[in-house]
């Protein structure tokens, strides 16, 4: 993913043999100034990260790097020293968090159950701005928040960081003298991105956290009871058109309204933390990129920004659970915990306008209602081995007349080092509301005897997936099985498409040259079956692609579809061939830009199916002049006209610019301006945001709409 996971393989060792990064306790705190010249450091043992591991493997690291680790009855205590042979190409910019990860930065990774199964990783990069994320198996969930200290300071021989983490801030299990696994990397953008690691990486093995070392020396730590009351208030104040058919209206202005709202939140001890909002706001999040939509028969997914539905990611993953079917919540409440070799979470809501998708074999249809609604999200999983586990989740939605139902568990198994069997299974109960007003189709869930159309219908269905997979340094293999049934449906997830059953093979073969000009060189195949529940062939696909990552952090990759044959709306169509290719280029660290987009044959899913030929493109440019300030810029075009006639389809653009101003790491301004020309929009997002304090904000911001209402 985004980090360290990135085709990364570490090895799997005896914990006897890990390597040990001793921790010193002192007496007194001490403020931290990014300088790692306080004389409390004088007390700890150095350790040094010694082995590159990307683009290398295992060779001798190019710069030095010296971390020491202290703690207190409070907090734990990290402090860096990396030095830099030349220290004007550090790449580093004051940002919002989270956005270091392009920079030079150095990241802990610690797993404070020693278990191998999640680990907290906490970056700074050389102006103190932090990134955190957190880790599973091959998995890196970049929303997760932890509450930490950071600050850095560059130097005429690199930079020096310190971090300064609360134990409040750390689930862990209270002991005597606990043993928790530590690993530290840094990463260094140059002509290649070069990451560095405390412990040596074997490529043949799956997993990252398992790699860890171990830090020795804490003593009788203590979980503390924690309580947060965070409330809001809003004012906002809206105009809009007084006839939004006629251009010509006047524009009114409403009156001022206020909102008031908050959440508390409590913990016990380090395993056991229970929240609840009422009246959330989340006037600040910024706006969703537009996507282009266009021939498309299916429901699209957006990224959850919402920070109350961020927490527990790891344990609720999509499709089945997606949080952004809660759509607009009065309120909700969250249990979360952890106890011995079980982790539970349970999530509630109550929404005002329940909106959720019926999915289908060709398409989906999406119901905005009115409805209100209960939400209740239960899970648990209970780890075992290393890395294993086996869970189960509830999922409910009830409405006034109508209901949806899901029950089903989940398991992670790795056998023989380097393979990997993981599955879910599902079963759903459905009671359909009886408003046709919401979705009124005669549109058949396959043979069942049920259609998508609302009307108060009630019905079970499945769904079956069973994932294999096998990693080494230079090949790769997996195997997925999916099978969904026609009458599946999940009213707290995401799960567009139904009805199928398919088989998919993936190979990747792995080069490493002694070149200058590549680091790496993936060979790839993939091969796609799919029927429908009837027994029908859907799909056939036969892909071979290349993925190159070169010097000057520049990475290509091609595929091409040799074989594309798809049954649509009772018609074979066959070699519906079609190119997907991407470059994505850091040359500078005042530059990163990229190109995407796929060009070939599509089919124009109408009524009346044909083939097109036509392209999807993309572009970005990401401009930093300076430390403070960075400027994006995206294009998206699609395009599909009639393969025989040049009748054409479609034809349209989106255009998208951020720009934030960085003034220091507490306040920044942004604005994004976007620009759809298939819906022909014109909006205008400008924002101001002040952190005063680890958990409050103060934001400004607007919303400006405008419609093109030239039909020409």
């Amino acid at each position: 993913m985004y980090f360290l996971f990135c085709s990364t393989f570490l090895s799997q060792t005896n914990k006897s043999s890990k390597p040990i990064f001793n921790i010193f306790k002192i007496n007194e705190s001490f403020e931290i100034n990014g300088k790692f010249e306080n004389p409390a450091w004088l007390i700890a043992d150095p350790i040094e990260l010694n082995y590159e591991f990307r683009p290398g493997d295992n060779s001798p690291a190019n710069e030095k790097t010296v971390v020491k680790a202290l703690y207190d009855d409070e907090n734990l205590y990290f402090g860096f020293q990396c030095l830099d042979s030349n220290p004007k190409e550090i790449r580093a910019n004051l940002s919002e968090r989270d956005k270091i990860f392009s920079d030079d930065y150095v990241i802990l990774i610690i797993d404070t159950y020693n278990d191998a199964q999640k680990g907290y990783e906490i970056a700074v990069n050389p102006y103190g701005i932090q990134g955190d994320l957190l880790a599973t198996l091959n998995n890196e969930d970049i929303n997760f928040n932890i509450t930490y200290y950071s600050k850095a300071a560059i130097n005429d021989s690199g930079w020096t960081a310190e971090i300064k983490i609360p134990f409040s801030s750390l689930s862990f299990n209270e002991s005597s003298e606990p043993i928790w696994g530590i690993n530290v990397v840094r990463t260094i953008p140059r002509e290649s991105r070069v990451q560095i690691s405390w412990t040596s990486i074997n490529k043949n093995i799956p997993g990252f956290i398992k790699q860890s070392g171990l830090l020795v020396g804490l003593k009788d730590i203590k979980t503390s009871t924690s309580f947060e009351f965070l409330p809001y208030t809003i004012g906002q104040y809206n105009g809009n058109l007084d006839d939004y058919d006629d251009p010509t209206s006047d524009f009114k202005y409403n009156s001022v309204e206020g909102r008031i709202g908050g959440g508390l939140k409590y913990s016990p001890n380090a395993n056991l933390s229970l929240e609840a909002v009422l009246n959330p706001d989340f006037s600040q999040i910024e706006s969703d990129a537009d996507q282009i939509s266009v021939n498309t028969k299916f429901a699209l997914n957006y990224e959850e920004k919402r920070p109350f539905f961020l927490v527990g990611n790891d344990l609720l993953p999509q499709p089945v659970y997606y949080s952004r079917s809660i759509n607009n919540p009065l309120a909700a409440s969250r249990v979360m915990g952890k106890s011995g070799s079980l982790s539970y979470l349970y999530l509630g809501a109550y929404d005002r306008n329940t909106v959720f998708v019926v999915p289908g074999e060709e398409e989906s249809n999406t119901a905005a209602t009115d409805e209100k609604s209960f939400a209740n999200i239960g899970r648990l999983r209970y780890d075992f081995g290393d890395e294993d586990y086996l869970g189960a989740k509830i999922l409910t939605r009830n409405m006034k007349d109508g209901h949806n139902y899901v029950l089903g568990f989940d398991w992670n198994y790795k056998f023989w080092e380097n393979w990997i069997f993981e599955g879910q299974a599902y079963l759903s109960q459905t009671k359909e509301l009886n408003d046709t007003s919401s979705i009124d189709t005669e549109r058949n869930f396959g043979s069942s005897g049920h259609t998508a159309k609302l009307d108060g219908e009630k019905y079970l269905g499945d769904v079956w997936h069973f994932f294999l997979s096998h990693s080494q340094k230079v090949y790769y293999f997996n195997f997925e099985s999916n099978h969904v049934s026609p009458t599946f449906q999940t009213y707290n997830g995401l799960l567009p498409s139904s009805g199928f059953r398919e088989q998919k093979m993936y190979h990747s073969y792995k080069f490493y040259p002694d070149s200058s000009f590549f680091d790496r060189v993936d060979i790839n195949f993939q091969t796609h079956l799919q029927h429908n529940y009837d027994g029908i062939i859907k799909d056939i696909i036969l892909t071979p692609s290349v993925n190159l990552n070169m010097k000057g952090q520049t990475y290509f990759y091609a595929q091409y579809h040799i074989l594309k044959n798809e049954k649509f709306n009772g018609e074979n169509f066959k070699n519906v061939n079609d190119a997907y290719f991407e470059i994505n280029s850091k040359p500078l660290k005042e530059l990163s830009t990229g190109i995407y987009g796929s060009v070939g044959k599509y089919i124009f899913r109408s009524d009346n199916p044909t083939i097109g030929y036509g392209h999807n493109l993309g572009a970005y440019f990401i401009l930093k002049p300076s430390s403070k300030l960075n400027l994006e810029f995206y294009y998206d075009r699609a395009r599909l006209s009639n393969k025989k006639t040049d009748e054409l389809f479609y034809d349209g653009n989106i255009y998208r610019t951020t720009a934030i101003y960085q003034f220091s790491a507490e306040a920044f301004f942004r604005t994004i301006f976007q620009y759809n020309s298939f819906s022909k929009t014109f909006r205008v997002y400008p924002l101001f945001s002040y952190q005063c304090g680890a958990f409050t904000t103060f934001c400004a911001g607007a919303t400006s709409n405008y419609l093109n209402y030239n039909n020409e």
